[in-house]
């Protein structure tokens, strides 16, 4: 049986000489050590002592007992009560003192650290720790919750090793790059991956952009390094995707260049200048590019300039931002991130599309504001408007200080719309103030009628402001 069974694997000798061949090409190839691993072992042991652990710790807290306590830790919207409050007659027991994890780097032998403002908001004390174990209380110089970012400061009494910062604009999706950190506490853990893709938008705010990265990201990475393989920091890790709370191959990074921003801005005064143009802006889908007359479905629509700002007596609602000081503006995202990244003061230049030609306008960028609003009261009687689709109603003061509309917008409230009507189809919801159609204003529901008659376009150009923003819409209307 042996006999018969080793004749069986045995193959012919022309073939044998062959795969003998092969395979000690092959082995003579395992057992050359890669020079790809070690580039990497030595990149890895190059930045690791820049890599630090952030420890932030909050005090115990205490809520006004009610009617009964409630436990959020065992509930499934526990998560949701702790941070929006818990349900009426319910009260969260008192919490002892808390500590969170989270990675960082140094950024300057000066002891300047850079982590998330999420892993170090509301905590007490702040510590970090070395990649020697040696610890430190840390200063938190300033944060800034739109990009996420936060720089602290140590004294270590001698000169830290700190890492560059890399050009996170020339990075290419499909390079290598490598995350290192602290996920669940485990410290100076490295994984790698590749740069799945460039300019993300998480909904983290108009100011951050993101790589996104399929190198391991867990809870402990936040704040934490994205190397290239120049060891160079190309991000900060930040955010992932997971269904399930561990990693599935989607990170989130902010970019080097607006880390490179902030950081400076933030050791200058602990505070953040932030550019600023006044205006609302949307995407130019393909709907509003016809609606508009224009071809290309690219830029930023102006839909509202804010009186007083840079902007007023500059830019016009209709306006589509094409470029900023030379850098092309291919959607809405991209212009906040050129606007807040520029130094206020700086005069700028602006390319646009109006009335179907490009323009050069200049202004001068102005500092960041926020407005708030003011929410109360009812709607007024209803007008109908079959045209569209909707039932609307006069703009009363009301009206406005229940949506937080401006004294200074004119126009009518939509207080019901039909299924499946254009105004539907076209994302107009209850709520809504219809300010224009076409070139026309609509301040009663008898000028919005008029405008549906004599208006020609379709789709038709619709201007609503929601929420005290002002949008455009493209409604078919035929």
């Amino acid at each position: 049986m042996s006999t018969r069974k080793s004749s069986l694997l045995l193959p012919r000798a022309s073939n044998w000489m062959g795969v003998s061949a092969l395979s000690a090409a092959m082995l003579a190839t395992t057992a050359l050590p890669s020079l790809a691993d070690e580039a990497l072992a030595d990149l890895v042991e190059a930045v690791s002592p820049s890599v630090v652990t952030i420890i932030a710790e909050q005090d115990a807290t205490t809520t006004p007992t009610q009617s009964q306590d409630f436990d959020l830790e065992g509930h499934p919207f526990g998560e949701f009560f702790k941070r929006f409050g818990g349900p009426e007659g319910f009260n969260t027991p008192e919490r002892g003192p808390s500590q969170g994890l989270g990675s960082g780097f140094v950024l300057d032998e000066e002891g300047y650290i850079v982590t998330n403002h999420h892993v170090v908001d509301n905590a007490s004390t702040v510590t970090v720790r070395l990649s020697d174990d040696r610890e430190f209380e840390a200063e938190v110089v300033g944060t800034d919750p739109l990009t996420d970012l936060a720089v602290l400061k140590i004294d270590a009494g001698e000169s830290l090793q700190a890492v560059d910062l890399g050009d996170s604009d020339v990075i290419r999706v499909g390079e290598d790059v490598v995350a290192i950190g602290n996920p669940f506490g485990l410290s100076s853990t490295v994984t790698t991956g590749i740069v799945s893709a460039k300019g993300r938008s998480i909904s983290q705010g108009p100011y951050a952009e993101f790589i996104q990265t399929d190198a391991a990201i867990n809870k402990g990475n936040s704040g934490g390094p994205l190397f290239n393989m120049e060891g160079e920091v190309v991000g900060v890790n930040s955010a992932i995707y997971s269904p399930s709370g561990g990693s599935v191959g989607l990170g989130f990074a902010v970019t080097s260049n607006i880390v490179d921003h902030i950081t400076t801005d933030l050791r200058d005064d602990g505070e953040i200048s932030r550019g600023w143009l006044g205006v609302s802006i949307q995407n130019v889908s393909p709907e509003l590019a016809a609606a508009l007359g224009i071809e290309a479905s690219s830029g930023a629509l102006v839909s509202d300039v804010v009186s007083g700002s840079p902007a007023d007596g500059v830019l016009l609602q209709g306006d589509v931002i094409l470029s900023f000081n030379d850098d092309a503006v291919d959607s809405s995202r991209d212009l906040p991130i050129l606007v807040g990244t520029t130094k206020v003061g700086t005069n700028s230049v602006l390319t646009v599309l109006r009335d179907g030609k490009q323009e050069q306008l200049e202004l001068t960028i102005g500092q960041y504001q926020t407005a708030e609003a003011d929410v109360d009261s009812t709607f007024d009687t209803n007008v109908s408007g079959t045209a569209l689709g909707v039932t609307v109603a006069p703009l009363t003061e009301a009206a406005r200080a229940e949506m937080g509309v401006g004294d200074t917008v004119d126009g009518v409230v939509v207080t019901d719309l039909k299924p499946d009507s254009p105004a539907a189809k076209a994302g107009l919801q209850r709520g809504d103030v219809i300010v224009k159609l076409g070139s026309q204003d609509t301040a009663t529901p008898d000028a919005l009628k008029a405008a549906l008659d004599s208006e020609k376009t379709d789709p038709a150009l619709v201007l609503i402001n929601r929420g005290g923003s002002q949008i455009f819409v493209a409604v078919e209307i035929a």
